[in-house]
Formats: C-alpha cells, sequence, structure tokens
C-alpha cells in the first residue's frame, strides 16, 4: 500500500495523513500512534540558549576578582574567630592525675553522687556574654535507631501518646507494665551531669550566676515541646499512670521547681532532645550575662568548677568537656570557614597570575602553519 509523503506536514510534527493525536490512518481505520516528538521548541530542543565562550578577556578578571573579593573576607572571618574567647576543661578524669578520676567507673544509679573540683585559671578577660557549654566525644547520636527513638506526640502533649508510646521508643516504651515518659533511647541517655562555676579571690569563692532559661530554641519551647493537657496544672497528677526513663534518678516533672521550666518544656531536656551530627558536639548548658559594661563578664584570675559526676563515657570510651566561649556576628569560634575562604582566593589569585603569564608569553604566537610546496 502506497504512503503519500508530504515534507509540510512533517515539518509540523505530523506525517502525512496522521490526525490531531498524532496517529496515521490507515487503510484498515485505525490509529498507529508514532514516537515522533512533537514539532516545539521545548521538544525539538531549539529553546533561546547562551553558551559562554571563555577568552582570556572574561576568565582572567573572574580569577583575579573572586581572588580579591574572597581573600579580604577570609581575613576578617578568621580575624573575628580568633578574637573569640574560649576556654575547655576536660573533665573525663582518664588521667590518674586528675580530681575527677575516682569518679571515672561512675555508673547511671550510683548513691551518693560522686562530685569533684577542678580549679583553673582564666589567662584573660571575657568581656561579653558567656555560654557555657558540655560536650562529649565518640557519642554517635546521628545512629539511625538512635535517632528515631522518639515519640513526638507524646513530647508535644497529646494525652494519648503519653500512655501509648510510639513503638519506635523499643526497648525504652515501657518499664514494669507502665509507659515510660518520656520514651526512647535518646530521653533515656540525657547528659544529668551538674556543673557550678565559682571565682577565686583570696581564697574567698564566689558563685557565677549560671542562667538556665533560653538556652533552648524558641520553636522547641513554645511549639515542638509541650506538657500534657488536663485539670490544673499539677503535673505529678497530670503524668499519673506513667514511669520515669530507665536511667533517670527522678521522672521528668520533676526536673525542675519552677512550672515554666519542668516536664516536658525543660530547657536541659529539649536542647539534649535536638540530636547531634556529629559523634564529637558541644550542647549549650548554661548563659553567664555581663551585669555591667564597666566589668569583663568573667574577669582574668582564678576559678573553680564544681562538676557532680553522674553521666558515664568511660564505658564507650568517650570524653567529657566544659567549655566557656563568647560569640561573635558569625556564631562561636570556628576558623574554618575564613582559611576556606583564604584558601579559595589565593587558589584563584594565583591561577590568575599563571594563566596571565602563559597568555603574555603564549597568546600572540603566530599559530598558523608555513605549508612548503
Amino acid at each position: 500500500m502506497a504512503v503519500n509523503y508530504s515534507a509540510k506536514e512533517e515539518a509540523d510534527g505530523h506525517p502525512a495523513g496522521a490526525g490531531p493525536g498524532g496517529g496515521a490512518a490507515t487503510g484498515g481505520g485505525g490509529a498507529v500512534k508514532t514516537r515522533k516528538p512533537d514539532n516545539t521548541a521545548f521538544k525539538q530542543q531549539r529553546l533561546p540558549a547562551w553558551q559562554p565562550i571563555l577568552t582570556a578577556g572574561t576568565v582572567l578578571p573572574a580569577f583575579f576578582i573572586i581572588g580579591l573579593i574572597f581573600i579580604p573576607i577570609g581575613i576578617g572571618i578568621f580575624v573575628t574567630s580568633n578574637n573569640i574567647r574560649e576556654y575547655e576543661i576536660d573533665y573525663t578524669g582518664i588521667e590518674p592525675s586528675s580530681p575527677c578520676n575516682k569518679c571515672l567507673n561512675v555508673s547511671w544509679d550510683s548513691t551518693p553522687p560522686c562530685t569533684c573540683t577542678i580549679n583553673f585559671t582564666l589567662e584573660h578577660s571575657f568581656e561579653s556574654n558567656v555560654f557555657m557549654y558540655y560536650g562529649l566525644s565518640n557519642f554517635y547520636q546521628n545512629h539511625r535507631r538512635y535517632v528515631k527513638s522518639r515519640d513526638d506526640s507524646q513530647l508535644n502533649g497529646d494525652n494519648s501518646s503519653l500512655l501509648n508510646p510510639s513503638k519506635e521508643c523499643e526497648p525504652y516504651r515501657t518499664n514494669e507494665d507502665k509507659p515510660i515518659a518520656p520514651c526512647g533511647a535518646i530521653a533515656n541517655s540525657m547528659f544529668n551531669d551538674t556543673l557550678e562555676l565559682y571565682h577565686v579571690e583570696n581564697d574567698t569563692r564566689t558563685a557565677i550566676t549560671l542562667i538556665k532559661k533560653g538556652i533552648a530554641w524558641w520553636t522547641d519551647k513554645n511549639v515542638k515541646f509541650r506538657n500534657p493537657t488536663g485539670d490544673g496544672n499539677n503535673l505529678t497528677a497530670l503524668f499519673q499512670g506513667t514511669t520515669k526513663p530507665v536511667n533517670w534518678p527522678k521522672p521528668v516533672y520533676m526536673l525542675d521547681s519552677e512550672p515554666d521550666n519542668n516536664g516536658f518544656i525543660n530547657e536541659d531536656f529539649i536542647v539534649w532532645m535536638r540530636t547531634a551530627a556529629l559523634p564529637t558536639f558541644r550542647k549549650l548548658y548554661r548563659l553567664i550575662e555581663r551585669k555591667s559594661n564597666l566589668q569583663p563578664t568573667l574577669q582574668a584570675g582564678k576559678y573553680s568548677l564544681d562538676i557532680t559526676y553522674n553521666y558515664p563515657v568511660h564505658s564507650f570510651d568517650g570524653r567529657k568537656r566544659m567549655i566557656l566561649s563568647t560569640i561573635s556576628w558569625m556564631g562561636g569560634k570556628n576558623p574554618f570557614l575564613g582559611i576556606a575562604y583564604i584558601t579559595v582566593g589565593s587558589i584563584c589569585f594565583f591561577l590568575g597570575v599563571v594563566l596571565l603569564i602563559i597568555h603574555h608569553k603564549y597568546g600572540n604566537r603566530n599559530t598558523s602553519a608555513d605549508i612548503p610546496n
């Protein structure tokens, strides 16, 4: 059977005899679909495009501009980071000479709790507000099963989830036939060391005021974490029928004496529940506010740190630290970003110089070859 061919119709995207659907008419009356794309700018790849032509006049200025911009930015960030005051104490007690060595093998249920005191000296004053962190090493909060081991509905105050936690919390879902509140491995392993800071002057110790509120994210404190609802504000009654996590010394409704920092909205608990991405991390523990613009927050001198050593880390070769730090507009002390900017800017500037020399030496050379007769 002969088929007529129309160049005009094929140019429009439809072969001769084809209907709007793209099928070709056959003698039997059936429609045979064609696999040829429609003749549109998108399907035929005829959309407007811009392809840069890389020449010495465009590449060399780009390298020099990137270098001249990145290097000053990197220097500024690096200097800002170095101006941040930071002091760190490892109080794990691995070394036999450490005051906390006697507490190294402490367990979750040790009674009475082990205490130790570490004396240290600040060589420089901390001028602005000071943030006290606790740090842990070799603690993998990013493990998949660990991250999933929680019940967000329960933490958000849902009464039904309070008494019937999610199965994701296993094996920390129930204990002694009672639902655990809060359930899960994250809550069960909550950091519970107590740190107290003192300024020592003439053998007299003066306690440094440590603020325990304002350390959690606003969205966590006011949106994600809420206490169960019910008649009155008696948390003991609201959590009735539940039990504490296995490793906790006391139930969740006894975490703090202040009602707005107790239960699921306790800020120490909220900070711990925001899991870290790396096995070595720090979490905000307390704030030390500057009282006067005429005096530093922490003046240079002798200090002592009293530690109630409750949190065992020796079993998994972990380390514990206390960090005092100020912050800047870019956050805490972290020289990496400044070094990265300086490195990238220096490499671009160096490549620009090398390419400029190559272009100056070889760019104007006649590339035409004489053909011998």
